[in-house]
């Protein structure tokens, strides 16, 4: 069993499970939960005449693309296929089919009317697959190496990730550079070290941390390397609309760049804050001034005290009264009071650990053990005995 699994190698770079038999033939196998950018196909088993011949294909990490299959093989999820390239041709794991494939490329505004497809070749066969494997195993290297000549020619770029193509005739060198980088020389420099073809594709921060992936500060995967592919601009006005702590280690996620999920409650947050009146001045009652303590954007409530930055003793209103009060002031006229049963803050997260423990149970015998040894020595006392 042990050399059985030592055979086995996870891939999650592509999705992928690598077996070597005995025999020295290389097996891939395609795994969907090890996929980044992971589909589900909710019309499974659907069929539709027009994205018959359509497929979704996966490469390393995030690259996918659509292709059509001019083959007449039969193709279908989780085969390894021999798809058009640029130059040459690529392998990569089929990793959607039907009617689903027509909703991405409506997501992704793929057009074949514009833009044709490219297409499937064929099948990969046990050859494809090694050469393919081959090239796979020279990636660290490569990426270890062209950092080393972007160094010795002082251009300020990082190689962030290398990805040969299926043939191994080419390589996509990621790099990230915050300007613009002249690199003529450096491709003259790989080109003879790796003989290779080479193509350059700069990329951003946040889509590095696609790439490499992990996991964020909330225990579930990164949503750069999980799902999203368009990265929208995050400034710190979508942390102060939701009244978060303008915290720089709190705020960045692991791309060192404010995090993604910053976005994703700013349009509740700013529909709400629309029906909160902005308090400049203090509200006037009949029995004082009320200043402004603090405000629950969510539940669109406002908490008021008659003493200035104190927290002792506040008092809640919604914030639909606050503006009629705020307009019966402009009025001159001022409410009677405010002053009730102030608002008592409680914590809202009341942890459940150790309700349910089973020492509970000790209590109980002690308390009872308790009694009885009181009574013992009541009888002692007194001088009686108990029946």
């Amino acid at each position: 069993m042990n050399e059985s699994n030592e055979n086995i190698q996870f891939d999650c770079f592509r999705g992928c499970t690598v077996t070597k038999a005995p025999s020295g033939e290389t097996a891939c196998t395609y795994r969907q939960g090890c996929c980044k950018l992971e589909v589900y196909d909710y019309l499974k088993g659907v069929s539709q005449e027009q994205f018959r011949d359509l497929f979704e294909v996966r490469f390393k990490n995030t690259r996918k693309g659509i292709y059509i299959n001019t083959s007449g093989q039969s193709v279908k999820t989780g085969d390894l296929v021999i798809v058009e390239a640029a130059t040459g041709h690529d392998l990569g794991i089929v990793t959607l089919e039907g009617p689903v494939v027509g909703r991405q490329m409506k997501c992704k505004g793929v057009d074949p009317s514009v833009n044709p497809l490219r297409r499937i070749y064929r099948k990969a066969k046990a050859y494809d697959i090694e050469k393919w494997q081959e090239a796979i195993s020279r990636e660290q290297e490569t990426m270890i190496r062209a950092r080393e000549i972007a160094a010795e020619l002082g251009l300020e770029m990082k190689i962030g990730d290398v990805e040969f193509q299926g043939d191994g005739t080419k390589a996509i060198f990621y790099y990230i550079a915050d300007g613009r980088v002249d690199f003529r020389q450096l491709i003259k420099d790989f080109a003879e070290e790796f003989r290779i073809r080479v193509e350059m594709k700069q990329i951003g921060a946040r889509q590095e941390a696609g790439l490499i992936g992990g996991l964020g500060v909330c225990g579930r995967e990164l949503c750069c390397a999980n799902y999203i592919t368009s990265f929208q601009s995050i400034t710190t006005t979508a942390a102060r609309c939701q009244d978060l702590s303008l915290n720089p280690q709190k705020l960045a996620g692991q791309c060192g760049k404010l995090k993604c999920c910053l976005n994703y409650e700013v349009a509740s947050y700013m529909d709400a804050q629309s029906r909160i009146p902005k308090v400049v001045e203090p509200l006037e009652f009949e029995d004082g001034l009320a200043y402004l303590v603090k405000t629950d954007i969510l539940r669109e409530t406002m908490y008021f005290s008659y003493e200035k930055g104190s927290l002792a003793n506040i008092y809640p209103l919604p914030a639909s009264e606050v503006r009629e009060i705020i307009m019966m002031n402009r009025n001159g006229r001022k409410p009677s009071s405010l002053r009730g049963e102030p608002e008592i803050i409680e914590p809202e997260f009341v942890t459940a650990v150790g309700d349910d423990s089973i020492s509970r149970f000790d209590e109980v015998r002690r308390s009872r053990s308790g009694n009885g040894s009181r009574q013992r020595g009541r009888h002692r006392r007194q001088g009686g005995k108990r029946s």
